[in-house]
């Protein structure tokens, strides 16, 4: 499944600017056959950095990506990029059953309905799902939208580096690409842990049903930690990282200190699947796929199954990409951050 608020074709590669880094990837093969990592990079930048709105600093992130490409060895100016989860707003809606040249018009003339913004201010993709599972008479189309301003924001700053931007998708969706097992009968939940947020996606028949994005993230898990240990964050990073929520590891107090959070977390967690299962009432979450920081903290994932009752495990991005062992080697510190970036690379070309 696509989305793409712009569409373009041919050898792409794909870009992630994430809250700590930049990632880059350009896949060969498709998703029928499988995927081959052809080439790739993970550069580290300071969220300073990554922050810096102003002309000068653009252009610096500018030359951080360009050199990122020359380490790769991607030669193409073609781009897919993600679009963050808070910057986009998507969202499953229910039509009657009609040709697809009359579900584009009642979308393009309902979609105030539909959107938590002016039509007038929005750039916005859809896909057709398929069939209701509620109601036989009517079809599932996922809408999903950024505001106009956001995405040309992001399209002036990309192409100001000499790149040509053929796609600009929400991370999530992208994110759910890479991850969601195929072939399941049941759904899936996707929790994807970053910096500042975590993305929550429900897949069901290898398409996003549900996409949900909570404030906070591991820099918060981060702050309470410092705090009650009473130690720099750094120090405080390398200590959840390491022990996670052990509780013969420093008395225990990581897991202490995160308890409400981890609490608030799982709520959070449940609440989606509530109300996922409101409206898919055959389709039971048949295991939570954990991505990002939540795959890296020790313990996280026998924490949520504890409190969901669903199986949770950690995903693998690279799970449709054949690498060599050298590239696996190279990639293995960091291969749990490429979620996003492996999903806009293994979009189709259709």
């Amino acid at each position: 499944m696509n989305l793409k608020l712009i569409h373009g074709v041919g050898e792409f590669f794909a870009l992630d600017i994430g809250t700590t880094g930049i990632r880059v990837v350009e896949l060969g093969g498709n998703m029928k056959s499988g995927f081959v990592l052809q080439k790739f990079a993970y550069v580290p930048v300071e969220a300073k950095v990554l922050q810096d709105d102003s002309d000068a600093g653009k252009r610096h992130l500018g030359e951080i990506v360009l050199g990122a490409l020359k380490q790769a060895g991607i030669t193409t100016k073609n781009v897919a990029v993600g679009l963050p989860a808070g910057k986009t707003f998507t969202t499953i809606i229910e039509l009657p059953m009609q040709e697809e040249e009359e579900i584009k018009q009642t979308i393009k003339y309902q979609l105030d309905k539909y959107i938590p913004m002016s039509a007038d201010e929005a750039k916005v993709d859809y896909v057709i799902l398929g069939q209701s599972p509620n109601d036989t008479q009517k079809v599932e189309v996922l809408i999903s939208s950024t505001s106009i301003q956001s995405a040309e924001d992001e399209l002036e700053k990309v192409e100001s580096w000499g790149l040509n931007v053929i796609a600009e998708e929400p991370e999530p969706i992208a994110m759910a690409r890479a991850l969601m097992p195929m072939g399941m009968n049941d759904a899936r939940m996707i929790v994807d842990f970053g910096d500042h947020a975590a993305d929550l996606v429900i897949t069901y028949q290898n398409a996003p049903r549900l996409v949900r994005s909570i404030p906070g993230g591991f820099s918060a898990f981060i702050k309470t930690v410092a705090s009650v240990l009473s130690v720099k964050e750094e120090q405080a990073r390398q200590f959840v990282l390491k022990f996670g929520l052990a509780q013969d590891k420093l008395e225990g107090q990581i897991f202490q200190s995160l308890d409400g959070q981890l609490e608030g977390f799982t709520q959070e967690i449940m609440k989606s699947v509530g109300f996922f299962q409101s409206r898919y009432m055959n389709a039971p979450v048949g295991g939570i796929v954990l991505s990002g920081f939540a795959g890296e903290i020790p313990l996280l994932a026998e924490f949520i199954e504890a409190k969901t009752g669903i199986a949770t495990g950690h995903g693998n991005p690279w799970q449709r990409v054949k690498m060599t062992p050298e590239q696996q080697n190279a990639l293995a510190p960091v291969a749990n951050e490429f979620a996003v970036a492996i999903g806009l690379a293994e979009r189709s070309n259709e």
